[in-house]
This record gives structure tokens, sequence and C-alpha cells, in this order.
């Protein structure tokens, strides 16, 4: 998960951390900001403090029977979790639908130019395959998983230099992409493309920087040329903020209306306990929904942290890690139950919401363990045992008070 952490440091600029505390909280790059300003360390109580009562996990249903013919519930995972035994189980009883955390993209795939090494990947997909799993493709074009080959060439003919990326571009995307037709239902064309200040609508990307804006274009017709099948995504953080989105929007408009085929938007959705509510992300599936496209939840978590943007800048001030058998803990994991409830129910009122993915399994492996500090968090619908927490049975049980 190291390229997760350092794109989500990336938002922290100056003009980021003036827009975080003009929302009062919240950011761009990970969804969390407000809350504590306390330096990190391990809060502690005098005694220790019982969880919650739960059922018994033995009685908790499938997700995937939960939420059949309303949409598609998903799992990030790569290889590794797929045999781990916690995660294994996890995956078999309640996952419709998978997503490559990291084997997907073009950094391990593109080893060299016209060299691919599908081997991660593919046993992915095997594993979905075996299981009745759909898989969602993740990603085609990223800034941060784009290797230097794509780049290399003389550049003292600007026009012929740029022709080469843009083929070498075309080159990559049907290459992948018909090397996974018919495995994947959609693809994350490009990740990430939106700029995350007013400078402009655009990410300022090497991609950005050598093309322009029309890489974008690029991969997406290159994808619908290789699977005229597969359904197309752009995806995005921050999609609840209304100003990121804006710029998003500019862009998805932008491609439709030069007749790119976009079949919907991706919000990822790493948020805390405090740093959105489900009016704003409503907000965001309204406004993909005006324009005829579907909505997909690609990388959902509720982090037990809202630290303020000086951790998210320089990991200083960041909230005090929270332990179990501490109060903090028990309303940690209410709240955390609470906003996980109000955002299913509102996946459900959206016909729109096709797929609904959580970037992880289970508490027991997840990337916010180390971003944007090393520190125990909580922010999956299962614990690190593999039990249901609290946030399952909100999700699955409107009669469960959390």
């Amino acid at each position: 998960m190291q390229s997760k952490v350092t794109r989500r440091a990336l938002f922290m600029t100056a003009a980021a951390s003036t827009l975080l505390a003009a929302c009062g909280g919240g950011s761009g790059g990970g969804g969390y900001g407000g809350g504590s300003s306390s330096s990190q360390s391990s809060s502690s109580s005098s005694s220790s403090v019982p969880p919650p009562a739960l059922p018994d996990p033995s009685t908790a249903s499938a997700l995937k029977t939960v939420f059949a013919g309303k949409f598609k519930v998903g799992m990030a995972v790569n290889p590794g979790l797929t045999s781990q035994t916690i995660t294994h189980d996890l995956l078999l009883k309640h996952a419709s639908s998978i997503t490559a955390e990291s084997v997907m993209k073009a950094d391990p795939i593109g080893v060299s130019e016209g060299v691919y090494d599908f081997t991660q990947a593919d046993a992915l997909i095997a594993f979905a395959q075996a299981n009745g799993i759909a898989v969602r493709g993740h990603c085609l074009v990223w800034h941060k998983t784009a290797p230097d080959w794509f780049f290399a060439g003389d550049q003292s003919d600007m026009t012929a230099y740029k022709a080469l990326v843009r083929q070498r571009l075309e080159t990559y995307v049907t290459d992948v992409v018909t090397h996974f037709k018919g495995q994947v239902y959609c693809w994350d064309v490009v990740n990430e493309v939106a700029s995350d200040d007013s400078s402009g609508d655009y990410r300022n990307s090497k991609w950005y920087q050598t093309l322009g804006p029309d890489y974008i274009e690029y991969a997406f017709r290159a994808a619908r040329a290789a699977d005229p099948s597969v359904k197309l995504f752009i995806n995005e953080y921050s999609t609840e903020y209304a100003d990121k989105r804006a710029r998003l929007l500019n862009i998805v408009q932008t491609l439709l209306t030069k007749g790119v085929p976009i079949d919907g938007v991706g919000h990822q959705l790493h948020i805390s306990t405090t740093s959105t509510t489900a009016a704003a992300v409503e907000a965001a599936l309204n406004d993909v929904e005006a324009k005829g496209l579907i909505n997909h939840i690609t990388e959902l978590d509720v982090s037990f942290y809202n630290d303020p943007g000086s951790c998210l800048a320089s990991q200083t001030g960041c909230a005090a890690q929270i332990n179990p058998g501490t109060q903090a803990y028990n309303n940690a994991l209410q709240a955390q139950a609470l906003l996980y409830r109000s955002l299913y129910n509102l996946f459900l009122a959206h016909p729109s919401v096709e797929s609904v993915t959580t970037w992880g399994v289970a508490d027991n492996h997840t990337w916010l363990d180390t971003w944007p500090v090393t520190r125990a968090n909580y922010p999956l619908l299962f614990d690190t045992n593999g039990d249901p927490k609290s946030a399952y049975w909100a999700v699955v049980d409107p009669t469960f008070t959390p």
C-alpha cells in the first residue's frame, strides 16, 4: 500500500490546508480532518471498559446475500490475502466482487515497453473465478504507478515525442484490457486525475504535462476498442466535497461532450467518523446520476481518527492511538457504525450505485495502520479476528442499536 500512502500525502499543499480549515475538517487526500490535535500516543484508561455486546458471529448473514439484487459487495485484496485464513473465509462468505489493491496497476504489470508480468494479477483472477466472485479492474492509468519507460525518449522534437508517449499509452491499455477481456466487469480506466485545488480542473501529473488532458480520452477510447462490453470508470477521491467534485465533473462533461465512452464514476470514500455525512455523499451520487452515469463506491473505509491538517502534511499533531478496552474505542465503534449505516442506507436508495467496495476485508489488514502515521486503526466492517463489528450489524440489521 506504499503508493496509496504517498499519493495522499500529496494533497496537503498550502492551498489544500487552507481549504481544509475552511471546511472545518476533512481532507481530499484521505478524507480525514478536524477533531483531535493531540500528539500521537496511546489513549489509556484507569480500568478496562468492556466492548458493546454484539450478536453471535455465527448468525451473521452474508453481505452478498443481504444486498443481492441491489449492488455488488466488494473487498480489496492482493493475492496473499486470498490464502490467509481470516480474509479467505470472509471473502468466500461475503464478497461478490473483489478489487486488486495493487497487482493490476501499470507497476507491476508493465515491466518495460511491450513486456508484461501478469503473474500476480492472474492469480487473483483465478481465485475469483474458482469462487464465483466478479473482479473490478483497478487501474489502467494512475500517475503514481506509471513506469518511467512510458515517458522515455528524445524530447527535441516534441510533436514526435508526444506521439510516442501516446502510442505507448494506447498500446499498454489495449494489451492489458485485451488480456483480461471477459474476466473483469469494469475498469477504473484513469485514477485521480482531478486537481486538489482551484488552480485548474486537472491534476498536474506527468501524463498531463506530456499529453495535456487528452491522455484521459486516449485511455478510454483504447479500453473501449479492446473490450466493447466492459464498463469504464473514472475513479477519484474527495468527491463528497463540492469543490473537488466540480473539477472532476468538468472533466467528465468534457469527455461526454466529445463522445468518449465513459460509463460511470468511482467514489473512493476514504473517510473518518466525522469527516463527512451521508448528505454530502448523496450530493455526489446525485450529480453523477444527473449526467446519466453509474456510481460505484470503490475504496470505502471509515477511520477511527479525526486528524488535523498538520498530521497529514507533516505527521505532527496526530490524534492519539485509540485502544480496545477504552471508552474512546467504544465511542469510535459507535460513531463508525452509525456512519456506515447511513451510507449503506443511502446506497440502497440509489439504483445507480451498482457496486460498493471496502478498501480491505478486515481490520487485520488495512493501509490505515501505517498512514498518515503508524498506529492501530479499525476502519472496516470486520475486526482483526474476522468477527462482525458494530458497523457490520448496523449495516445489515436496522433494529440493531450501536
